[in-house]
C-alpha cells in the first residue's frame, strides 16, 4: 500500500472508499472529530472503525493526536485531515495543494487550541443529531454548518453552527451556540442581538438553540432570557432531536422539530434563497 510520503495521490484513489470520502469531507468542513464520534457517525462495529481509522492514518489520508488522562491513562484519539487528506480534499474543491509542512503546522495548532473542547462540543451536538436519523425513518440534518461556514453565508453572525433539521414534511432551522461555561451568561444574552438585527433585516427567524453543560446554568440563563429572540436551551446530557428543548418563557419542554422558524426573506443576508427568489433547503 502507499506510503504517506507519496507524492502521487492518484495511487490512493483505488483505496478510497465512498465512506471514506464522507469522512474527509466531514473533516475538512469540521476540522476534528473523536473516534467515538466517527464510529457512531460511519460504522457499526467500533474494532472495524478503529482498523479502518489506523488504514486512513497509514495512508496519510488522516492524521491523529490525543492527550493524558487526568488520573491516569488518555483520552480518545482526535482524528484530523493528513496531508493525503488534505491534498485530496483541495483537488475536489479546486484550491492550492498544501505542503507537508503546512498540514503538519495546522495540525499542531489544532492540538493546541485553546478552544479545542468547544470545538469538539459543537460537532457533538451534529453528530448526535445525524445518529438520530439513523434509528429514526423520517428524519433528517439537511444541513451541517461550521461556524467558519454560517458566518461566510449570513455575514453578520458568528453561531458556533447553524443546520436544518427535517421531519417528515416539516424542515425547522436553528442556530447552535454550544456553552461551555468559560464565559458569563451576559455574554451569552448579548450574542442575541446580532440574530435579531439578522431578522429585522428580513433574514431568517430561526431558533436559537443555547445547549449547556448543567441543568443549574440553563436556570441561571432563564433568569436572562427576553422574547425578542426566539431561544431555546437543553444540556449536553440530552440529544437534541428530542422532547428536551426549553423556550423562554415556557414551563414546557418540546422536540427540537417544534420549535419556531421561519426562513425569511430573499434579502442578501439569507442564504436560504437563490438568484430567482426560490427557497433552497
Amino acid at each position: 500500500m502507499p506510503t504517506p510520503r507519496s507524492p502521487n495521490l492518484l495511487s490512493l484513489y483505488p483505496h478510497i472508499t465512498a465512506r471514506d470520502r464522507a469522512l474527509l469531507h466531514l473533516l475538512d468542513d469540521h476540522q476534528v472529530l473523536t473516534t467515538d464520534q466517527i464510529h457512531r457517525l460511519f460504522f457499526r462495529a467500533r474494532r472495524t472503525c478503529q482498523i479502518r481509522l489506523g488504514e486512513l492514518a497509514d495512508l496519510g489520508l488522516l492524521d491523529r493526536f490525543r492527550f493524558a488522562r487526568a488520573g491516569g491513562g488518555s483520552q480518545p484519539w482526535h482524528w484530523t485531515l493528513g496531508n493525503q487528506g488534505h491534498r485530496f480534499q483541495a483537488a475536489a474543491h479546486r484550491r492550492p495543494e498544501p505542503t507537508l509542512r503546512a498540514t503538519r503546522q495546522a495540525v499542531h495548532r489544532l492540538s493546541a487550541n485553546p478552544h479545542l473542547t468547544h470545538l469538539l462540543t459543537v460537532n457533538e451536538f451534529f453528530v448526535r443529531l445525524t445518529t438520530h436519523t439513523h434509528h429514526h425513518p423520517g428524519t433528517h440534518l439537511d444541513r451541517w454548518w461550521s461556524e467558519a461556514l454560517t458566518t461566510r453565508q449570513f455575514r453578520t453572525i458568528t453561531a458556533d453552527g447553524h443546520g436544518l433539521w427535517r421531519v417528515g414534511d416539516t424542515t425547522v432551522g436553528f442556530f447552535l451556540e454550544a456553552d461551555t461555561g468559560t464565559e458569563p451568561l451576559t455574554r451569552v444574552i448579548a450574542k442575541l442581538d446580532r440574530y435579531a438585527q439578522l431578522t429585522r433585516r428580513g433574514g431568517p427567524r430561526y431558533p436559537v438553540l443555547v445547549w449547556l453543560g448543567s441543568q443549574r446554568r440553563e436556570e441561571h440563563l432563564h433568569r436572562l432570557l427576553t422574547d425578542e429572540m426566539p431561544c431555546a436551551t437543553a444540556t449536553h446530557a440530552t440529544d437534541p432531536a428530542e422532547a428536551v428543548w426549553l423556550p423562554a418563557g415556557a414551563t414546557a419542554r418540546i422536540p427540537l422539530a417544534v420549535l419556531p422558524s421561519d426562513h425569511g426573506h430573499p434579502v442578501a443576508d439569507n442564504p436560504n434563497f437563490d438568484d430567482d427568489g426560490l427557497f433552497v433547503v
